[in-house]
């Protein structure tokens, strides 16, 4: 076939095949306006498939174009500059629309951006990639931007374009990203990328990586979406938390799974708008701080709880939109409710949709599975090193604290990402630079991480890390990892193996109730009982006590008491506060309709007391990473199971006795020996009838007398309920 002559402009049939066919490379070097070196005159190229007929609008005059290719591939010769031109295309059916030339527009991605994607240094790259509705040159669309390095070409498909994979192929630009202005293109279409690969004759429809909505699961496709559509009322609140240390503030946290905390009456999840209501109150109402929800980032599978993302800049929408999930954090901080949302920069799923194997090639992951692949769960693990990836990370955890107003984000199995043998056996890893286990490219990024996420106002950060690695919560300054906290899971092991023993064998297991205390401030520690614990044979909070019912329940507040008392900020699962008996099942509610049983609800108004005095008690809250909040009174009462111990506020004459009893013996004159003198109110007891308890106590308080005791000048004397803990808070 021979080149086609055009009024004195050349085209090769092959680049007219390549566009046809939705393989040509550098679709602005063939497509639209071109000038013509030999005269004064333009040629103007398009490929509109299913089109019957096109004319270019300029200048007030209507120019048919030539039809050079069966598929619809079109040229026409413009004397004059074709200033702001536009296509009259009738289509099969004879419907004649005016349309824009998506090819007439120049570049959208400044070089800087493209220098600093680059470096990986392009934090906020949530305004440069993905897909934006802009106006240029007073024509209202969308900008599509998308990273693909390895790619011979890349297109947009969509309900725009009848989801043609061939009619609109992308520019490609500098460092592997490319992008397109689609004129007419709106809020809430569908979308994806025909990404094909200059490898192996690789092609995939790939859902947006930096896709701000998606189709509701199973659908997979991005949807368009304007994240400007919501008006904040939450400015008091953030403005509060840019001045806030939370290190000394009490940190209370509900962790939630949406999908299953409360279903409709039809058994269909609550949307974000609902939970908005609904959630929010009760968190409100029972004292709590803060609420964690489980990923609600784009996943594929309900059944990995949102721990397998592939829309990383999407809440799923399975609950609403994204202005929906913005409504519900404002309305948590105009309740005085702070949001932390877990976050998965550890592996992500293989779905041919999402980020493997994007452009072809091992783009977001490891290309040797020794590096790549969690076998466990299998998926795959991100590629640490490449400036891209962690520029992708990085800059998706600030959009959530900048875009959402998240205020904290927990980082989801970051053990897995610091040891290259997690989870392997020998010869299934490859050692370090050093020859070390140490994921050094992964240490690198969880500090680059933690450096920009503080740069936020009042954002934190808490590590889900279960080793040894030394400080996982210091300052990348100070040669730690960063992390503002971290989860204590030696205390939570140790807790629910000791309350698991028969009260009549825990003076064989006295060490696992105060073990926690020799490391208790190596780190900034969080105490979780998450849903980890209680799922997948592990049984609920209440079902791991021993005993009858009502040892099963009071065993259960004793545990929650010493857990509020003990030092480290608070976490709770759904369903612990109210004494569900059945595992969590993800498929359905929590069982609210047990309160109507004066035992659960007891056990939910003793969660709602332990929040309130553990927020109102600066000496519960103030200093909980330091020794001076914590003085052990007498821990060697092994026989008894009993402990006794002080907490201290940063104003030391402000503190609260503790005294716990773990056996179902009451112990009646138990004395314990208090640092001053006075009256010693009685301002928690879990044996309480109003929480489920027998009502054993102390009548409101007991009055020191001057007798030394466990090395302290005065002594009060007390009855020890039942599996109970007791807080005396001394008035002067």
């Amino acid at each position: 076939m021979k080149p086609e002559k055009m009024e004195g402009a050349l085209i090769l049939p092959a680049l007219i095949d390549a566009v046809a066919g939705g393989y040509c490379g550098d679709p602005f070097a063939v497509l639209g306006p071109h000038p013509i070196p030999s005269r004064d005159a333009w040629t103007v190229r398009a490929f509109l498939p299913q089109t019957e007929s096109v004319e270019v609008l300029t200048g007030g005059n209507r120019i048919p174009m030539e039809r050079l290719h069966k598929e619809g591939f079109f040229s026409a010769t413009i004397l004059d500059t074709p200033d702001r031109y536009q296509l009259a295309v009738v289509d099969r059916q004879g419907i004649v629309s005016i349309v824009e030339d998506p090819y007439r527009f120049g570049t959208i991605i400044t070089s800087f951006d493209l220098h600093l994607h680059s470096e990986g240094k392009l934090y906020e790259s949530w305004n440069t990639m993905g897909a934006h509705c802009i106006s240029l040159d007073g024509v209202a669309g969308v900008r599509f931007a998308v990273w693909a390095p390895n790619a011979e070409a890349v297109s947009v498909a969509g309900d725009f374009n009848s989801w043609d994979t061939r009619t609109h192929p992308m520019r490609r630009r500098d460092a592997g990203i490319w992008e397109i202005f689609l004129p007419g293109v709106k809020a809430g279409d569908a979308y994806k990328y025909l990404v094909r690969s200059r490898l192996q004759g690789y092609q995939q429809l790939k859902s947006d990586p930096f896709g701000f909505a998606s189709e509701r699961p199973p659908k997979s496709a991005s949807v368009v979406c304007d994240l400007d559509q919501h008006q904040w009322n939450d400015a008091a609140w953030m403005e509060s938390r840019g001045k806030r240390n939370w290190l000394k503030e009490p940190i209370s946290v509900y962790e939630v799974h949406l999908e299953s905390w409360r279903r409709g009456y039809g058994g269909e999840p609550l949307s974000y708008r609902e939970l908005a209501d609904q959630l929010v109150g009760y968190v409100t109402s029972m004292g709590y701080t803060h609420i964690e929800l489980m990923p609600i980032q784009e996943h594929p599978f309900s059944g990995s709880w949102g721990y397998q993302v592939t829309g990383y800049f999407a809440p799923t929408a399975r609950f609403g939109e994204p202005a929906d999930f913005m409504y519900f954090v404002d309305a948590c901080h105009q309740a005085g409710i702070g949001v932390i949302m877990d976050w998965v920069p550890a592996h992500f799923p293989k779905d041919a949709h999402g980020l493997a194997y994007f452009d072809g090639t091992a783009l977001y992951e490891h290309a040797d599975p020794r590096l790549g692949e969690h076998r466990d769960w299998g998926t795959l693990i991100f590629n640490f090193g490449r400036n891209e990836v962690r520029e992708f990370l990085v800059s998706n955890a600030l959009f959530w604290l900048k875009k959402y107003h998240i205020d904290g984000l927990r980082v989801d199995a970051v053990a897995s990402m610091l040891y290259l043998d997690y989870s392997r056996k020998d010869g299934e890893w490859i050692p370090n630079k050093f020859g070390g286990r140490e994921n050094l490219e992964a240490i690198e990024f969880l500090r680059r991480f933690n450096e920009q996420a503080h740069t936020v106002p009042g954002a934190f950060t808490i590590a889900e890390e279960s080793t040894s690695f030394p400080g996982v919560s210091r300052p990348v300054y100070a040669g730690g990892l960063g992390f503002t906290m971290k989860w204590n899971m030696g205390w939570m092991h140790d807790m629910l193996a000791y309350f698991g023993v028969d009260p009549v064998h825990r003076k064989y297991h006295h060490n696992q109730i105060t073990f926690s205390m020799l490391y208790a401030f190596t780190e900034n520690f969080l105490l979780p009982i998450s849903h980890d614990e209680v799922v997948y044979g592990k049984n609920s909070l209440i079902g791991k006590m021993p005993g009858d019912q009502w040892q099963k329940f009071a065993n259960a507040r004793a545990f929650l008491g010493y857990m509020f008392a003990h030092p480290g900020k608070k976490l709770l699962f759904m369903g612990c506060d109210i004494g569900d008996y059945d595992e969590w099942n993800s498929n359905s509610s929590v069982p609210w309709d047990i309160l109507r049983f004066p035992i659960h609800d007891g056990l939910r108004a003793y969660v709602r007391a332990l929040n309130h005095l553990y927020r109102e008690q600066p000496a519960l809250h103030q200093v909980e990473f330091n020794h001076n909040g914590f003085e052990w009174i007498d821990f060697s009462d092994v026989d008894q199971s009993t402990i006794s111990f002080l907490r201290r506020a940063e104003d030391r004459s402000d503190c609260i006795v503790f005294a716990c009893n773990f056996t179902p013996v009451p112990r009646l004159g138990y004395a314990i020996g208090v640092p001053e003198a006075g009256f010693y109110r009685e301002v928690l007891n879990s044996d309480s009838a109003m929480f489920g308890g027998s009502n054993c106590g102390n009548a409101g308080g007991v009055m020191s007398v001057d007798e030394q005791h466990h090395g302290r000048p005065c002594t009060i004397t007390v009855t020890l309920p039942p599996l109970a803990i007791l807080a005396f808070r001394l008035e002067r």
